[in-house]
C-alpha cells in the first residue's frame, strides 16, 4: 500500500526532485485530510458504522451499549434507552424500512437484533435466535436484514416485522461466519473466519435468498477473512486480517489475492465513491485505497496512534468515515476525490518528527485540533523514477 518513491531509497536527491515537481505541476496534487471527533463517552469500544437515512453516520458502542449518529459537521448524539445490557451493540446498517439495524452479540447478553429509528427508539428482537454471537449485519436483495452467527456457525434472516429464519445447511462446520454483504447476483455474500471444513484457511461463503450455500476456500493459509463489501466492478472484494491481503472473489468464485504490509491487519472494507476500494488497517494504523485492478494507491495514517480503526463507511456527504476501536473517535477523510487517480502516493503520519519512513512518501504536519492535514502527489511511478535515472546519469558524465 506504497508510495511514488522510497527517500530512504533515493535519498535528498529524490526529495529535492519531488519538490520541484511540485512547484510545476499544482494540478496533480490534493490535499487530503482527517478530522477526529471523539466519541463522548469513554472506553465506548466503537465496533460498527455505515451511513445513515437521515443524511448523518451511525456506528456502534459495543463495550457501553450504545448506538450513535455523528452529523457531516462532527455532532454526535448516543442513545442508549432500549439497548439490553451487556448486549454487545456490533455490526450495523440501514434497513430497507429507513430505520437503522444492529446486531447485539459480543456481550454476555447478546443474541439480540436492534432496529433504531432516526430519532433513536429502539426495539429489539430475539425470539427465533439461537445464538449469542451476532457479528455483522446488511439489508438483503429481498427486502428482510441478514446477519451472522460467528460462533452459532449459521446466516440469519429477519423481517422488519422481526421474524427470524436461520441457516446452517452448507456452512462448513466451525466455519464462523463473520462480515456479509448483498452481492450483485442477488445473493448474500459473507466471510469465514476459518473457512471450509474449518481447515483455519479462511473462505467465502454465498447464500442465496432461499438459503442455498456455497462455499469457496481461500488458499491463503491463516488468511482469517473479515469485511466484505461490493465492488464498483461488479465483485466482492474482502479483507485478510491475518493474511495482509485485499482479496477479490467474482460472482462464478474465481478468488485473487493482493498482499499489502506485513502486519497491517486490514479488517473492514468499502467501495468509494471514487471508483476504488477503501479500507481500515488495525494494526497499520492507516486508512488504506486500492484500485479495482488490485494496486494500491494511497494509505493515510490516523493521526491519533494506535487507534485500531475498525470498520469504514461512505456518508451522505461522500467522505470516507471511519471508527476507532482503542482511539474511541470517529475519523472523517475528504480531499481524496482528485488524488488517487492511478498515483501509488502514501501519506505519512503526523509526527513531531514529520519525517516519512520507507515506503512512504506523504509530507505530513503535526495533528493540531484533531486535524491532519496531507500533501500528496499524483504522480506515476515511471516517471519519477525516470527523471530521476535520467539526472543521476547527467551529473555523473560531467564527473
Amino acid at each position: 500500500m506504497r508510495g511514488i518513491i522510497s527517500i530512504k531509497r533515493f535519498g535528498t536527491f529524490a526529495a529535492a526532485l519531488s519538490f520541484m515537481l511540485f512547484a510545476t505541476v499544482p494540478s496533480a496534487l490534493a490535499a487530503v485530510s482527517i478530522t477526529e471527533y471523539p466519541a463522548p463517552t469513554s472506553g465506548a469500544n466503537l465496533y460498527g458504522i455505515t451511513k445513515g437515512p437521515d443524511g448523518n453516520v451511525w456506528f456502534t458502542e459495543e463495550g457501553k451499549d450504545k448506538v450513535g449518529k455523528i452529523t457531516p459537521n462532527g455532532t454526535i448524539t448516543e442513545y442508549g434507552s432500549g439497548i439490553t445490557a451487556n448486549g454487545g451493540p456490533a455490526g450495523i446498517t440501514t434497513g430497507p424500512d429507513g430505520n437503522l439495524w444492529f446486531t447485539e452479540g459480543s456481550g454476555v447478553n447478546g443474541g439480540r437484533i436492534g432496529r433504531i429509528t432516526t430519532g433513536g427508539t429502539v426495539t429489539e428482537f430475539s425470539t427465533g435466535i439461537t445464538a449469542l454471537d451476532l457479528s455483522d449485519i446488511t439489508s438483503g436483495p429481498d427486502g428482510n436484514l441478514w446477519f451472522t452467527e460467528g460462533a452459532g456457525n449459521k446466516v440469519g434472516r429477519i423481517t422488519t416485522g422481526g421474524t427470524v429464519t436461520e441457516f446452517s445447511t452448507g456452512i462448513s462446520a466451525v466455519a464462523f461466519p463473520s462480515y456479509i454483504t448483498t452481492g450483485p447476483d442477488g445473493n448474500l455474500w459473507f466471510t469465514e473466519e476459518f473457512g471450509p471444513g474449518g481447515t483455519g484457511n479462511g473462505g467465502i461463503g454465498r447464500i442465496t435468498p432461499t438459503g442455498t450455500v456455497t462455499e469457496f476456500p481461500i488458499s491463503t493459509s491463516g488468511s482469517s477473512p473479515a469485511g466484505i463489501a461490493l465492488g464498483p466492478d461488479g465483485n466482492l472484494w474482502f479483507t485478510e486480517e491475518d493474511g495482509d491481503k485485499i482479496g477479490r472473489i467474482t460472482p462464478s468464485g474465481t478468488i485473487t489475492e493482493f498482499p499489502i504490509a506485513a502486519n497491517s491487519t486490514p479488517e473492514d472494507i468499502v467501495a468509494g465513491p471514487d471508483g476504488n476500494l477503501w479500507f481500515v488497517e488495525a494494526d497499520g494504523n492507516k486508512i488504506g485505497v486500492m484500485s479495482t485492478s488490485g494496486t494500491l494507491l494511497n494509505e493515510y495514517a490516523v493521526p491519533t496512534a494506535a487507534s485500531s480503526p475498525d470498520s469504514i463507511t461512505v456518508g451522505a456527504d461522500n467522505n470516507i468515515w471511519f471508527n476507532e476501536e482503542v482511539g474511541n473517535n470517529i475519523g472523517k477523510l475528504i480531499g481524496f476525490m482528485t488524488s488517487n487517480s492511478g498515483s501509488t502516493t502514501s501519506g505519512s503520519a503526523g509526527s513531531s518528527a514529520n519525517t516519512p519512513t520507507a515506503p512512504d512518501t506523504g509530507f505530513g504536519v503535526p495533528n493540531q485540533n484533531s486535524t491532519f492535514t496531507l500533501i500528496v502527489m499524483a504522480l506515476a511511478v515511471p516517471t519519477l523514477v525516470g527523471l530521476a535515472r535520467s539526472m543521476r546519469k547527467s551529473a555523473l558524465s560531467r564527473q
